[in-house]
């Protein structure tokens, strides 16, 4: 079949990686794609946010199956507009993917379904915003309601940041439209997952857990990016939990969705704190994580494409993919200054010692230890030949392998042949895997 993905960053790069080893995929394209993609799909230079041209370029190249990758084009309308033309598309509905397009909405829909989540409320109002925060006497996480670009979340130490934080979004109107409305609720702690699973509309079979690393710095301090690595599985938590969280999370909304009249297809994305026996729901998203993603794509077995399509279709089985009981890990190389202000177009050295063109003792130890590498780009640029920085994430190694610690110190390993000016990276990516738990989760970054 003919595969257009849709989107340019790590995420995007991991799917097309993860669907040109797919056997059904016939022509692979990627719109607008990055040199990353170019190695392996043809690049279409049209944005994801440009829908009507994206339909229009599925119907010329008779795309037999759209993967979307960024959260903007579905809360927008893609699949409606996709699917009002015949072509089949993955992803839920405008409708469905208001899950992650208002944080009031996903407390709607988890209280209709019984869901699990943190104490809270919603405001339309600032004086009203304020005199809760000011009734509360608990740590409290003040949220936009809508899509803020991961930099909508504050986590409030106490109610003078809170009270800040409402100010921002509603008086000072940093984060637009979608800090119009907010969502404050109290602050959990624990230790924060991410749980992906395949919905059709009607079943839904899970993909995994992953642990991202949201803040900046080391043992989460600093402010929140939009992830500054992962690895999957979490060995603190296995089957048992799984099975708890689709029982308890991922069924329940399914059957709540379809109620409504919106059935959810696509891939759900429920961030998770779990504490003891307790487990609330943190946030909906309606699209695989980044860098999660390039992970799970790790441990996928099967024909991801096939898979995709049958969840677009609304036919998924049990026999229709695999996960590897290997681990991955993901380490993010980020531009410095990011979050916040950040330069580009600074030359990228070192992969070619890791990609093959200059061998190297390392990339032979990798293959002994049976490692698998892949350095997914996420903001870059080629110029004359040179590989650039082009955003604030710039690449995403990931690593397979039998034990986490392997695919952990391979991922450093490699990281660190990779040089460009002001690279910053975390050095504890798993960190709270290999001490089994021991040091739990703050809870700093409860959602984005």
């Amino acid at each position: 079949m003919k595969v257009l993905v849709v989107g340019k960053g790590g995420r995007e790069h991991a799917l097309c990686w993860r669907l040109a080893q797919s056997p059904s995929v016939s022509e692979l394209f990627c719109a607008e794609g990055n040199p990353g993609t170019a190695q392996i799909a043809a690049t279409v230079p049209i944005a994801a946010g440009e829908i009507e041209g994206l339909r229009c370029f599925a119907q010329q190249e008779r795309i037999d199956l759209c993967v979307v990758g960024p959260e903007q084009p579905l809360v927008d309308g893609i699949v409606d507009e996709f699917e009002r033309y015949g072509l089949r598309i993955f992803g839920p509905s405008k409708a469905a993917a208001t899950l992650e397009g208002s944080k009031s909405f996903a407390r709607l829909v988890m209280r209709q379904a019984g869901v699990p989540m943190a104490e809270g409320e919603s405001f339309d109002d600032s004086a009203a915003a304020r005199d809760y925060v000011l009734a509360r006497r608990t740590a409290l996480v003040v949220k936009a309601d809508g899509l803020a670009m991961g930099k909508g979340v504050a986590i409030c130490e106490d109610r003078e940041q809170a009270l800040d934080a409402v100010a921002r979004a509603m008086d000072e109107h940093r984060f637009g439209a979608a800090g119009s409305r907010l969502v404050i609720e109290e602050r959990l702690k624990g230790e924060e997952l991410s749980f992906f699973a395949l919905c059709d509309g009607e079943r839904a079979l899970p993909l995994g857990i992953v642990q991202d690393h949201k803040a900046i710095y080391d043992g989460d301090h600093g402010p929140n990016t939009g992830g500054m690595g992962a690895y999957s599985p979490v060995p603190q938590f296995g089957r048992d939990l799984e099975d708890r969280v689709m029982r308890e999370v991922i069924n329940p909304t399914l059957a709540a969705m379809s109620e409504r009249g919106t059935p959810f297809r696509g891939v759900l994305f429920a961030g998770l704190m779990v504490s003891g026996e307790r487990l609330n729901v943190l946030e909906f998203n309606v699209r695989f994580g980044d860098p999660e993603c390039e992970s799970l794509m790790m441990r996928f077995e099967g024909d991801l494409a096939e898979t995709l399509l049958q969840v677009a279709e609304g036919r998924l089985t049990e026999r229709s993919f695999g996960i590897s009981p290997r681990s991955a890990a993901t380490v993010v190389l980020t531009s410095g200054g990011y979050p916040d202000k950040y330069r580009t177009g600074l030359p990228i050295r070192g992969l070619e010692r890791i990609e093959g063109s200059d061998p190297s003792a390392a990339k032979v130890g990798w293959a002994l230890k049976r490692v698998r590498l892949k350095i997914f780009h996420a903001g870059t640029a080629l110029a004359g030949g040179q590989l650039l920085t082009a955003g604030g994430r710039v690449l995403a190694v990931t690593a397979g392998a039998a034990e986490l610690h392997d695919a952990i110190a391979t991922a450093y390993e490699a990281a660190d042949m990779i040089e460009f000016e002001g690279k910053h990276l975390r050095r504890d990516i798993g960190r709270r895997a290999l001490q089994c738990g021991v040091q739990p989760v703050t809870g700093a970054a409860h959602g984005s």
